[in-house]
Formats: C-alpha cells, sequence, structure tokens
C-alpha cells in the first residue's frame, strides 16, 4: 500500500486489525510497517530481485490486476499464458489466477512454488483449481516447469 494509506480501504485496514494482537496493514514492525511501498519488509528478497528492466507489479489488494498497470503489460507484450507462484495460495495467488481466467489466460499454479497460512487451505486451493476439467488452470510442480522450460529452451 502507499505510505499514506490511500490504497487501504476502512474495511479492509479493519480487516486487518481483527486479531488478538491489533497489528494489521501500516503497523510497525521488525522490518517497518507492514504491507507498506518502500519499507523494508516490503522489499523483493536478494535471491528474487528483479533484473534490470524487468517490470515490477506492486499491487495493493489481493490480486494482480486491480489498480495495477499488470493486464497492460501482458497485453503489449503478447502473454497468454501466466505461471504463478508465491503467498498466499488461498488469498493472493487464487484472487489473481481467478482474475487472469477471467480475462482468457490460460494459467498454471506451482504447487510447491505457493504456500498459505495453513495446509488444509493450500490442499484445498490446488484441488480447486483442477476440478471441473481445470476451471481456473492447471497444477504443476516445479520440477514439471523446469523441465518443461528445458524441453522449450535446451541449453546446448
Amino acid at each position: 500500500h502507499r505510505p499514506d494509506l490511500s490504497t487501504l480501504s476502512a474495511r479492509e485496514l479493519y480487516r486487518s486489525t481483527n486479531n488478538a494482537s491489533g497489528t494489521g496493514i501500516g503497523s510497525v514492525g521488525p522490518l517497518g510497517r507492514l504491507l507498506i511501498r518502500g519499507e523494508p519488509g516490503h522489499d523483493t528478497i536478494p535471491e528474487l530481485y528483479p533484473l534490470e528492466r524487468e517490470p515490477v507489479i506492486d499491487k495493493p489488494g489481493k490480486g494482480a490486476f486491480a489498480h495495477t498497470d499488470f493486464e497492460l503489460l501482458l497485453r503489449i507484450r503478447g502473454i497468454r499464458n501466466l505461471v504463478l507462484a508465491g503467498v498466499t495460495t488461498d488469498v493472493c495467488v487464487s484472487t489473481t489466477m481467478r482474475e487472469a481466467n477471467d480475462r482468457g489466460y490460460d494459467c498454471l499454479l506451482v504447487k510447491d512454488g505457493t504456500a498459505a497460512t495453513e495446509e488444509v487451505l493450500h490442499a484445498a486451493t490446488c484441488e480447486g483449481v483442477r476440478m471441473e476439467g481445470g476451471i481456473f488452470g492447471a497444477t504443476a510442480s516445479v520440477e514439471d516447469v523446469l523441465e518443461a522450460l528445458a524441453e522449450e529452451m535446451p541449453i546446448d
């Protein structure tokens, strides 16, 4: 979210603080303010830091399409297939996948490249993607994805 919290609705602020600690979006923690752009905890870990000229989508909500230029970047590049990984499987990843599906993108959820706060939520979301013949897309393992990429782009 923006530092002034202008991208945070009152409902979402209440929801995020409705817990035993009262800590929520914008609260100060060991890595700065929680889920706030520019704070140390908002940065990408060094191993996954974007390459130069690689776009970064800074999403203020649960899905990557709402209030971002993600779809514009995909369409400009002619991208139709998405491989999704990240956290949390049952909220942010699932929301992005469903939004993408509604927009006509083909989606692949990387099962062991995603996680949820509880394994049952992760498993249920993965199963939900595959139900009804792949209503939201398909699932695969990291190993499956790497093998498919190696077949498409062999290193000689």
